[in-house]
């Protein structure tokens, strides 16, 4: 995994999943990314201070849905200013996700890439496993199609 130090970049992602999406605690993303900060990711796009509150939204759905969720940095690697993670985040579906909670247990993948520029995140693409976390709380279940009658 990585070298034998993480970069200091990796503390910075760390802080954003285990204070921002895990604690809820919207206020991280002032503290540890740029205010020209970029996202890169499907769906949440934005940059600047709208790029900031979109990740704020992010955040807020993602405790709201899973308010026991847990990231495990499983594997990252960093050339210059880009830091690639790769993690896996569990927990439970207990509150509203496209639909009403489903209790159900969650486990996907997650590949990150952040770019930092003097301490601070300037630019992230995210790739959930999207698939997976549909399947996992149910959502597919209820969009698909009833099955014809015999």
């Amino acid at each position: 995994m990585g070298t034998a130090t993480p970069p200091p970049g990796l503390d910075l992602f760390r802080r954003l999943l285990d204070e921002g999406f895990a604690a809820g605690r919207t206020e991280v993303v002032d503290e540890v990314c740029s205010p020209d900060f970029l996202e890169h990711q499907f769906g949440l796009e934005g940059a600047g201070a709208e790029g900031l509150e979109t990740l704020r939204t992010a955040m807020r759905q993602v405790h709201r849905a899973t308010p026991d969720i847990r990231y495990t940095v499983e594997d990252w690697a960093e050339r210059g200013d880009t830091l690639w993670v790769r993690l896996r985040a569990r927990g439970t579906n207990t509150g509203p996700f496209m639909g009403p909670p489903s209790g159900r247990p969650v486990d996907i993948t997650v590949l990150d890439v952040v770019r930092v520029v003097d301490g601070r995140i300037v630019e992230h693409w995210g790739v959930p496993d999207r698939f997976a976390l549909l399947t996992q709380t149910g959502v597919l279940d209820r969009l698909r199609p009833p099955s014809p009658q015999s």
